[in-house]
Protein backbone atom coordinates (compact mmCIF):
# COMPACT_ATOMS: atom_id res chain seq x y z
CA UNK A 1 0.00 0.00 0.00
CA UNK A 2 1.15 3.54 -0.81
CA UNK A 3 -0.20 6.28 1.00
CA UNK A 4 0.68 10.17 -0.32
CA UNK A 5 1.25 13.10 1.84
CA UNK A 6 1.25 16.73 -0.41
CA UNK A 7 3.43 19.31 0.48
CA UNK A 8 0.59 21.30 1.33
CA UNK A 9 -1.11 18.94 3.97
CA UNK A 10 2.64 19.33 6.65
CA UNK A 11 2.08 21.75 9.26
CA UNK A 12 3.66 24.79 8.94
CA UNK A 13 5.49 27.46 11.72
CA UNK A 14 6.33 31.51 10.42
CA UNK A 15 8.83 32.79 13.35
CA UNK A 16 9.75 35.46 11.03
CA UNK A 17 13.98 34.27 11.32
CA UNK A 18 12.82 30.72 10.76
CA UNK A 19 10.02 29.17 8.27
CA UNK A 20 9.45 25.42 9.14
CA UNK A 21 7.92 22.84 7.34
CA UNK A 22 6.51 20.09 9.47
CA UNK A 23 5.90 15.99 7.97
CA UNK A 24 4.91 15.37 11.50
CA UNK A 25 3.57 16.84 14.59
CA UNK A 26 6.29 18.91 16.60
CA UNK A 27 5.97 21.87 18.59
CA UNK A 28 2.79 23.55 18.25
CA UNK A 29 1.67 21.51 15.50
CA UNK A 30 -0.18 18.82 16.66
CA UNK A 31 -1.65 16.15 14.12
CA UNK A 32 -2.79 12.55 16.08
CA UNK A 33 -2.82 10.97 12.50
CA UNK A 34 1.17 12.06 11.97
CA UNK A 35 3.16 11.95 15.05
CA UNK A 36 5.54 9.67 12.88
CA UNK A 37 6.21 6.79 10.70
CA UNK A 38 7.81 3.64 11.72
CA UNK A 39 10.58 4.75 14.49
CA UNK A 40 10.84 8.04 11.74
CA UNK A 41 9.89 10.67 14.13
CA UNK A 42 10.87 14.33 13.20
CA UNK A 43 11.48 15.72 9.16
CA UNK A 44 11.44 19.38 9.44
CA UNK A 45 12.29 21.47 6.09
CA UNK A 46 13.67 24.60 7.86
CA UNK A 47 14.62 27.71 6.20
CA UNK A 48 16.90 30.27 8.73
CA UNK A 49 16.93 33.81 8.03
CA UNK A 50 20.97 34.88 7.56
CA UNK A 51 22.43 36.27 11.09
CA UNK A 52 20.02 33.59 13.23
CA UNK A 53 19.70 30.28 14.08
CA UNK A 54 18.55 27.98 17.58
CA UNK A 55 20.56 29.00 20.11
CA UNK A 56 21.96 26.29 22.47
CA UNK A 57 19.35 23.73 23.62
CA UNK A 58 19.49 20.00 24.98
CA UNK A 59 18.66 16.39 23.35
CA UNK A 60 18.40 12.85 24.78
CA UNK A 61 18.07 9.58 23.15
CA UNK A 62 17.61 10.51 19.14
CA UNK A 63 19.25 10.10 16.51
CA UNK A 64 19.79 13.60 14.54
CA UNK A 65 20.81 13.83 10.94
CA UNK A 66 21.17 17.05 8.92
CA UNK A 67 20.98 17.48 5.67
CA UNK A 68 21.81 20.58 3.82
CA UNK A 69 20.13 21.97 0.49
CA UNK A 70 21.81 25.23 0.39
CA UNK A 71 23.61 28.04 2.30
CA UNK A 72 25.71 26.52 5.52
CA UNK A 73 24.61 25.48 9.11
CA UNK A 74 27.15 26.43 11.82
CA UNK A 75 26.85 23.33 14.15
CA UNK A 76 27.94 23.98 18.04
CA UNK A 77 27.60 21.60 20.72
CA UNK A 78 28.40 20.57 24.09
CA UNK A 79 30.84 17.66 22.42
CA UNK A 80 33.19 20.34 21.48
CA UNK A 81 32.76 20.31 18.15
CA UNK A 82 32.28 23.56 16.37
CA UNK A 83 31.47 22.73 12.52
CA UNK A 84 29.99 24.01 9.68
CA UNK A 85 27.83 21.61 6.93
CA UNK A 86 27.60 22.48 3.22
CA UNK A 87 25.64 21.36 0.52
CA UNK A 88 26.33 17.28 -0.20
CA UNK A 89 27.13 16.75 3.53
CA UNK A 90 25.35 14.55 5.92
CA UNK A 91 25.75 15.00 9.36
CA UNK A 92 24.22 12.97 12.26
CA UNK A 93 24.58 13.34 16.08
CA UNK A 94 23.89 10.67 18.59
CA UNK A 95 21.78 12.51 21.42
CA UNK A 96 22.19 9.50 23.85
CA UNK A 97 22.39 10.36 27.66
CA UNK A 98 22.17 13.78 26.86
CA UNK A 99 23.86 16.52 24.83
CA UNK A 100 23.35 20.60 24.20
CA UNK A 101 24.25 22.23 20.79
CA UNK A 102 23.12 25.07 18.62
CA UNK A 103 22.24 25.54 15.17
CA UNK A 104 23.09 29.41 13.19
CA UNK A 105 23.30 30.80 9.94
CA UNK A 106 26.47 32.63 9.71
CA UNK A 107 26.10 33.24 6.19
CA UNK A 108 25.45 37.23 4.99
CA UNK A 109 22.72 37.22 2.70
CA UNK A 110 21.88 34.01 1.92
CA UNK A 111 19.31 31.29 3.68
CA UNK A 112 20.14 28.81 5.17
CA UNK A 113 17.69 25.51 3.56
CA UNK A 114 18.13 22.45 5.51
CA UNK A 115 15.93 18.88 6.54
CA UNK A 116 16.33 18.15 9.99
CA UNK A 117 15.77 14.63 10.65
CA UNK A 118 15.06 12.72 14.32
CA UNK A 119 14.85 8.63 14.59
CA UNK A 120 14.19 6.84 17.07
CA UNK A 121 17.08 4.81 18.38
CA UNK A 122 17.41 1.00 19.12
CA UNK A 123 19.72 1.77 22.53
CA UNK A 124 19.16 4.43 25.04
CA UNK A 125 21.54 6.34 27.38
CA UNK A 126 24.39 5.79 25.07
CA UNK A 127 27.75 8.51 25.26
CA UNK A 128 26.78 11.32 23.01
CA UNK A 129 28.03 10.98 19.50
CA UNK A 130 29.35 13.05 16.17
CA UNK A 131 29.38 12.37 12.91
CA UNK A 132 30.02 14.21 9.41
CA UNK A 133 30.45 12.84 5.53
CA UNK A 134 30.62 14.19 2.29
CA UNK A 135 28.26 12.63 -0.62
CA UNK A 136 29.83 13.85 -3.63
CA UNK A 137 26.39 14.75 -6.50
CA UNK A 138 28.41 11.49 -8.44
CA UNK A 139 27.58 9.22 -5.88
CA UNK A 140 23.94 9.95 -5.94
CA UNK A 141 23.64 10.76 -9.51
CA UNK A 142 20.81 8.12 -11.12
CA UNK A 143 20.88 6.12 -8.13
CA UNK A 144 20.18 5.55 -4.19
CA UNK A 145 22.93 6.58 -1.90
CA UNK A 146 23.19 5.07 1.09
CA UNK A 147 23.96 7.71 3.52
CA UNK A 148 22.76 6.65 6.94
CA UNK A 149 22.54 3.12 8.73
CA UNK A 150 23.65 1.35 11.60
CA UNK A 151 26.94 0.23 10.03
CA UNK A 152 29.03 3.01 8.60
CA UNK A 153 31.44 3.27 5.37
CA UNK A 154 32.68 6.13 3.14
CA UNK A 155 29.87 7.95 2.64
CA UNK A 156 27.24 6.98 4.92
CA UNK A 157 27.06 8.02 8.74
CA UNK A 158 26.36 5.56 11.66
CA UNK A 159 23.10 5.94 13.57
CA UNK A 160 21.81 3.50 16.38
CA UNK A 161 18.63 2.84 15.02
CA UNK A 162 16.73 0.17 13.00
CA UNK A 163 16.98 2.10 10.17
CA UNK A 164 18.74 3.42 6.73
CA UNK A 165 18.36 6.51 4.55
CA UNK A 166 19.31 6.79 1.00
CA UNK A 167 19.87 9.93 -1.30
CA UNK A 168 19.39 10.21 -5.05
CA UNK A 169 19.62 12.93 -8.15
CA UNK A 170 17.87 12.17 -10.65
CA UNK A 171 16.31 13.53 -14.35
CA UNK A 172 15.27 12.33 -17.63
CA UNK A 173 15.57 8.97 -18.16
CA UNK A 174 17.37 8.23 -14.98
CA UNK A 175 15.95 5.53 -12.70
CA UNK A 176 16.40 3.31 -9.51
CA UNK A 177 14.52 0.48 -7.94
CA UNK A 178 15.08 -0.88 -4.42
CA UNK A 179 14.17 -4.08 -2.35
CA UNK A 180 12.02 -3.81 0.32
CA UNK A 181 10.68 -5.90 3.02
CA UNK A 182 7.22 -5.80 2.99
CA UNK A 183 6.96 -6.65 6.98
CA UNK A 184 8.89 -3.29 7.16
CA UNK A 185 7.72 0.48 6.48
CA UNK A 186 9.52 3.02 3.89
CA UNK A 187 9.54 6.31 3.50
CA UNK A 188 9.88 8.69 0.41
CA UNK A 189 10.46 12.53 0.88
CA UNK A 190 10.99 14.43 -2.66
CA UNK A 191 13.07 17.53 -1.39
CA UNK A 192 12.88 19.35 -4.83
CA UNK A 193 11.90 18.55 -8.71
CA UNK A 194 9.28 16.24 -9.88
CA UNK A 195 9.82 12.61 -9.69
CA UNK A 196 7.26 9.01 -9.81
CA UNK A 197 7.40 7.02 -7.09
CA UNK A 198 6.14 3.27 -8.05
CA UNK A 199 3.83 5.06 -10.80
CA UNK A 200 2.50 7.70 -8.41
CA UNK A 201 3.49 11.67 -9.16
CA UNK A 202 5.41 13.56 -6.28
CA UNK A 203 6.27 17.49 -6.06
CA UNK A 204 8.48 19.21 -4.26
CA UNK A 205 7.45 18.27 -0.31
CA UNK A 206 5.18 15.39 -1.11
CA UNK A 207 5.91 12.35 0.87
CA UNK A 208 4.69 8.50 -0.04
CA UNK A 209 4.20 6.41 2.88
CA UNK A 210 4.63 2.65 1.79
CA UNK A 211 3.47 -0.61 3.91
CA UNK A 212 3.29 -4.16 2.80
CA UNK A 213 5.46 -3.50 -0.61
CA UNK A 214 8.51 -5.60 -1.78
CA UNK A 215 9.91 -2.79 -4.43
CA UNK A 216 10.39 1.05 -4.67
CA UNK A 217 10.65 2.28 -8.35
CA UNK A 218 11.78 5.59 -9.06
CA UNK A 219 11.46 7.21 -12.66
CA UNK A 220 10.34 10.53 -14.82
CA UNK A 221 12.84 12.05 -12.65
CA UNK A 222 12.64 15.84 -13.22
CA UNK A 223 15.29 18.30 -11.37
CA UNK A 224 14.73 15.93 -8.57
CA UNK A 225 16.03 15.13 -5.44
CA UNK A 226 14.88 12.58 -3.21
CA UNK A 227 15.23 11.07 0.55
CA UNK A 228 14.31 7.37 0.99
CA UNK A 229 13.89 5.80 4.48
CA UNK A 230 13.89 2.11 5.02
CA UNK A 231 11.95 1.74 8.79
CA UNK A 232 11.21 -0.34 11.65
CA UNK A 233 7.51 -2.11 11.75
Amino acid sequence: MLTLRKSHERGYADHGWLKSFHSFSFANYFDPAHMGFGNLRVINEDRIAPGTGFGTHGHRDMEIISYVLSGNLAHQDSMGNVKGIPPGDVQRMSAGSGVRHSEFNHAKGQETHFLQIWIEPNVTGIDPGYEQKTVPEAVKRGQLALVAAPDANEHTVKIHADARMYAGLFDGTETAQLSLDPTRKAYVFLVRGRLQVNGQALQAGDAAMLQGESALALNQGQNAEVLVFDLAP
